[in-house]
């Protein structure tokens, strides 16, 4: 192999494994490090300078700090405000990490953008389409959140780790002497790291999101709510109502400013529709079709019928209702270890 590969180095050991792999598959790389919003440590960027040295590879440091607001933060704070839940790093890789660095890689020569995801890319032979698979330890898989990558974001990316177990990525940057070999994995969205959403949306917008009604399934008023947008479908914790049976967080109405809960049961649903999509390994089908639907990071594959609609949104119905539906977030698409595609919940039911 052979080649110019620009590698996003977040300064995390996935990252730095992955330039440390190209590099010996005979790669030319260069390391980069986005400087994305105020909350970004500048550990991390020494972290990913540190490896560079040590890889002797040439690094910097890149703002993507105006880039950043306009394309995740502002779409996620006007998302949360509809009631929606989004999935903000979603938005990032496909405007940010695979859009702008895509860019800036090219304009330094670099004929390819590589990253630290545990996925694969491969070429479709019945279709000739570029496609994300699943990483090979399913535990780790990062598919998902690549599901809406294009077909030449995908033409020109890498993912070393794709057939990596994380402990063999640990083990292999521990081996090379990296300061991060034993770096805990970010568990929050970034530009939040303390999981507090609705006091970022506060300080971000300047509003106060008033309290409101907590409901019932009929109308009948439980409690009152720190705000709606602390809320999301699903939800137990820290409601703050007593009741003989768990009571879950079942709808929000951001224009009454209430909150209704309702039993487990009521969280599933058999049906969504989505938009904003992106096709991978199939071009945009006409007709419907049977596929492996997720719903969310965590979620199991389920089985499902797919219906392209003439304005490009797709519905998905269920096999088997799935709980906790949610608009904004993502949904993609499979078959088998296959992404066919991606886009953003609008409708459940």
């Amino acid at each position: 192999m052979s080649g110019k590969v620009m590698v996003a180095m977040s300064g995390g050991v996935d990252s730095s494994v992955a330039a440390w792999l190209l590099l010996r598959q005979g790669y030319d790389c260069v390391g980069v490090t986005m400087r994305l919003h105020d909350e970004t440590s500048g550990n991390e960027a020494a972290d990913a300078a540190d490896v560079a040295r040590r890889l002797g590879i040439p690094h910097s440091v890149v703002n993507l700090r105006r880039e950043f607001d306009e394309n995740v933060i502002r779409p996620f704070v006007r998302s949360y405000e509809r009631g929606d839940t989004p999935n903000p790093c979603i938005l990032c890789n496909r405007r940010l990490k695979f859009g702008k660095l895509l860019e800036l890689a090219r304009e330094l020569g670099a004929e390819r953008l590589a990253t630290g995801h545990y996925a694969r890319i491969c070429l479709t032979p019945d279709t000739g389409r570029w496609a994300v698979r699943k990483g090979l330890e399913a535990a780790r898989d990062q598919s998902y959140v690549l599901a809406s990558l294009t077909q030449d974001q995908l033409a020109h990316t890498l993912f070393p780790l794709g057939r990596l177990t994380k402990d063999e990525t640990r083990r292999i940057a521990s081996e090379q002497g990296f300061l991060n070999a034993r770096k805990h994995d970010s568990q929050d969205i970034c530009f939040i790291p303390d999981g507090d959403y609705a006091a970022f949306l506060e300080r971000y917008t300047g509003k106060a999101y008033p309290p409101g009604q907590i409901l019932d399934l009929n109308g009948r008023i439980l409690g009152q709510h720190r705000g709606a947008a602390r809320y999301t479908i699903g939800q137990r914790k820290g409601l703050g109502v007593s009741a003989p049976e768990p009571l879950y967080v079942c709808g929000k109405s951001m224009r009454d400013n209430t909150v209704t809960l309702g039993p487990n049961a009521v969280l599933f649903r058999d049906a969504l529709l989505s938009d904003d999509w992106t096709w991978g390994a199939i071009p945009p089908p006409e007709t419907p079709f049977r596929a492996d639907a997720k719903i969310r990071y965590r979620h199991a594959q389920a089985p499902a019928d797919v219906t392209p609609l003439p304005d490009g949104r797709v519905r998905i119905r269920f096999d088997a209702p799935q709980r906790a539906i949610t608009t904004g977030q993502a949904v993609a698409l499979y078959r088998n270890d296959t992404v066919l595609g991606g886009g953003t919940i609008t409708a459940v039911g």
